[in-house]
């Protein structure tokens, strides 16, 4: 009650008592009793209600509560339950307070052009605050009508991730630790009205969107701000991060840089392909994380997810296994069929970001189609962006051993076409990622390069995905090692078995121990070159070793000869081979080794030759060398073989061959020459223009044969791009550019259209329809682009017909600032 209450009720008892006194019989007779009380309880409640409505009321009320809060130790408020399933990456705004007496925050400054720049985040296009662990960021809390005094108020932080939470207080300490999460007031920090504060996070801490929120303490109150949402990311800048890179030029290389190369063809005539892997594009960073939160080890249990995301090889895993679909609402779709129909050529990708963003924008629907170098590429791009150096790596001649033997076997007829009888597949090239972390779970020497390989080939424990296993692991030979060592060990390391069948009867079988993993490359640092990087994976074997590489390794004395678990029988003589072979049969029975009979051709030798690799349009040009290394004359059978193929397929049908009988005098080598037309192989051509190619010769005197095979790839023509003025680019000016081609084909081209793009220098893409273009004749197309970012860019023009043929071109330009 207050004096407003008082007064009223004393001025109704005045007026009832004068009533009383001056008409005693008429007050007795005529009172109304009941509107007396309902005016006296109205008079009462109005006033309480006007007291209760006072801001000074409410104030007192708060005061109230923050000192029951502290003597009965309540914990501060806690956030609302978010929704886990996916990551609303929108900007949420604080929640509104009252203004009390005490100590009121009115807005926060995460001083984000500052924190990007000290970070290295600065290019990764998004809204959020983005920072690497195991680096302070500053963030400024403005206060409403007095600063922050630490005689009299106490800021206690609290970081959420998911359900997990750490509190810490604000502190003056200059020797916090660095290990945990820790919040740093420098002198200088506080102001009239502001205070900045250095969150510490640990170099360990769980990537991922955080939540960041403050607790006001001080003797009259105690609030809670939502102050912030910021993005953290792995370091490898920060020694302490199990991704520490030494080398900043390996950092920009590895980490930085928006564009590379993917190798493909075969070590003979590789082919570069150009990539843009888009990490620093808008949105990109917030799929990326979508993709976190998408996967099964998130469903199942989110908590741990997010528990276990310190670990670059848990992420890595997780990130491997969502990159293909096949377990999971992953990114991409594989196809090798040929079929494309249901979406893109996978040869017609360009970059990354093109296809994470149809990913997310189908409601995270898988994205067709994708094959070994999209898959790898895709996932280069997700780990950079997550803060893990990675680099595309391509092994060419990669086995796949679906018995994990070590043995590759190829099976060809007498007239030199290659068979598919088996499981096993030597692809002529297969891309996969490496990421550079630490291994502490392995112990000490397997730090480094991992290779991880979200191509679906086989399980690993029961899911999709390959690695991350230890480079140094492979070429140590340590199969015992975490995860699929076996496998990628086979990949690089397995023999290849040729074997020649007539009648559906083995009669030569010959071992190569080098042809697989020949050649490992990737993307040379700061140049647009390949890089071998052979020698990290495997010791160069000792020619010695190779008992038989296709004929090509000279003569061999017969008898039988050990090699690893594996027997190598050799023979020349036909009254030994029958005795031999009984004996390998009894031998293979009781033995848990195996022998192999090889029927060789000590008496002559098979070398073949393509003394040009072919470009599309041309003829291929083949030479086949016989040497008869006995005195005695001989008669030979020729079957030379060729057919197209896709990478990792075995081929198709013969599209060409050739037969023939030679007579050969005493010690006389014969170079036969062969011609395969433009005519002959166009139609027949797959993919990436592979053309298996092999020759049979057969003694017809002692049946005995000799094979000497060739995989090619047939070279694409180029797009030539040219800039104007190329040296003096400037972002937000236009520039002028110009697409040269010149048919080679001997057959009018038609039926194609130019695309030309380039992210940050042209928004979304130049179409046109190309003419009808003549053989030998060059077109060429004018264009104009205006660059919306400075730094190195990369212009792309390609060539696609109705039936998925691709020719490309690639130009990386330097463009200034304003």
């Amino acid at each position: 009650m207050n004096m407003y209450t008082s007064g009223f009720i004393l001025m109704t008892v005045s007026i009832d008592r004068c009533l009383g006194v001056a008409s005693p019989v008429w007050y007795r007779n005529n009172r109304p009793t009941l509107l007396a009380r309902k005016v006296c309880l109205s008079l009462c409640i109005n006033p309480i209600l006007h007291v209760l409505l006072r801001k000074d009321f409410k104030a007192k009320v708060w005061r109230l509560r923050g000192s029951l809060h502290r003597k009965l130790s309540l914990k501060p408020a806690v956030p609302q339950k978010q929704n886990d399933s996916a990551i609303n990456l929108s900007l949420t705004h604080s929640r509104p307070h009252y203004r009390t007496e005490g100590l009121n925050l009115k807005y926060t400054n995460l001083e984000q052009r500052t924190n990007h720049r000290k970070h290295d985040t600065e290019r990764l296009g998004s809204k959020f605050l983005v920072v690497r662990r195991g680096l302070p960021f500053k963030v400024t809390l403005l206060f409403e009508d007095r600063g922050y005094n630490p005689n009299k108020e106490k800021l206690i932080f609290t970081v959420f991730l998911g359900k997990s939470s750490v509190s810490f207080p604000a502190t003056f300490s200059m020797h916090q630790s660095q290990s945990q999460w820790s919040a740093l007031i420098q002198p200088g920090d506080i102001q009239s009205r502001s205070l900045s504060v250095h969150i510490v996070t640990p170099p360990d801490a769980c990537i991922g969107l955080h939540t960041l929120h403050v607790q006001i303490l001080s003797p009259y109150q105690s609030h809670t701000y939502n102050i912030a949402e910021f993005i953290l990311l792995f370091n490898p800048w920060s020694r302490d991060d199990t991704v520490y890179l030494p080398s900043e030029e390996h950092r920009e290389e590895y980490l930085k840089n928006e564009f590379g190369s993917v190798y493909m063809g075969t070590p003979q005539n590789m082919v570069s392909r150009s990539w843009v892997f888009g990490q620093f594009e808008e949105g990109i960073l917030e799929i990326c994380l979508n993709l976190l939160q998408l996967s099964p080890q998130h469903m199942r249990n989110q908590q741990k997810d997010y528990l276990n995301r310190w670990d670059p090889v848990y992420v890595s895993r997780v990130v491997c296994a969502m990159i293909n679909c096949k377990d999971d609402r992953g990114v991409l779709k594989g196809n090798w069929s040929g079929d494309y129909s249901t979406g893109m050529n996978p040869s017609q990708w360009t970059g990354s970001a093109d296809i994470l963003r149809r990913w997310a924008r189908s409601q995270f629907k898988p994205v067709c189609h994708g094959q070994c170098w999209v898959y790898a590429a895709v996932m280069c791009t997700v780990m950079r962006v997550l803060g893990i150096p990675t680099r595309v790596v391509t092994n060419f001649n990669s086995a796949h051993d679906t018995n994990a033997n070590l043995i590759i076997e190829e099976f060809y007829s007498e007239k030199g076409e290659k068979l598919q009888l088996t499981q096993d597949s030597i692809w002529n090239f297969h891309v996969w990622v490496e990421c550079w972390m630490a291994r502490p779970d392995l112990g000490y020497g397997f730090d480094g390069w991992q290779v991880l390989d979200p191509t679906p080939q086989e399980r690993s424990e029961g899911v999709f995905c390959c690695g991350p296993c230890p480079v140094k692991a492979i070429k140590k030979k340590r199969l015992d090692m975490m995860y699929d060592t076996p496998f990628v060990f086979a990949e690089v390391n397995a023999d290849i078995h040729t074997i020649i069948l007539n009648n559906n009867c083995e009669v030569n079988r010959a071992v190569d121990a080098s042809r697989i993993g020949s050649l490992i490359c990737t993307k040379g640092v700061g140049v647009e070159l390949p890089e071998n990087i052979t020698s990290t994976y495997k010791v160069p074997k000792d020619p010695m070793t190779r008992y038989s590489a296709l004929n090509r390794s000279g003569p061999r004395e017969e008898g039988i000869a050990h090699w690893g678990n594996f027997v190598v029988a050799v023979s020349s003589d036909l009254k030994s081979k029958t005795l031999l072979q009984n004996l390998i049969q009894w031998f293979n029975q009781v033995s848990s080794c195996m022998i192999y009979f090889e029927g060789g051709m000590k008496s002559v030798e098979i070398t073949m030759m393509i003394p040009k690799l072919p470009t599309i349009g041309e003829s291929i040009s083949i030479t086949v060398t016989i040497v008869n290394k006995e005195k005695t004359v001989k008669t030979v059978k020729e079957n030379i073989n060729a057919q197209a193929k896709e990478y990792n397929l075995s081929p198709m049908a013969t599209f060409w061959e050739e037969h023939r009988r030679i007579q050969m005098g005493p010690y006389e080598v014969k170079d036969i020459q062969h011609q395969i037309l433009y005519s002959q192989y166009a139609k027949a051509l797959v993919g990436d223009n592979l053309v298996n190619l092999a020759v049979v010769v057969e003694d017809e005197a002692t049946q005995d044969r000799g094979l000497a095979t060739e995989e090619f790839n047939i070279v694409s023509p180029r797009i030539t791009i040219q800039v104007a003025n190329e040296y003096n680019i400037v972002k937000n000016v236009e520039q002028s550019g110009l697409i040269i081609f010149t048919n080679p084909l001997p057959v009018p081209m038609s039926g194609y259209m130019m695309t030309i793009e380039g992210i940050g220098l042209i928004e979304g893409e130049i179409q046109s329809e190309l003419p009808i273009l003549q053989p030998a004749k060059t077109i060429e197309k004018v264009f104009t682009f205006t660059p919306k970012a400075s730094g190195l860019k990369m212009l792309q023009a390609s060539l696609v017909s109705r039936d998925h043929t691709n020719i490309r071109g690639f130009k990386t330009i330097q463009v200034k600032p304003v």
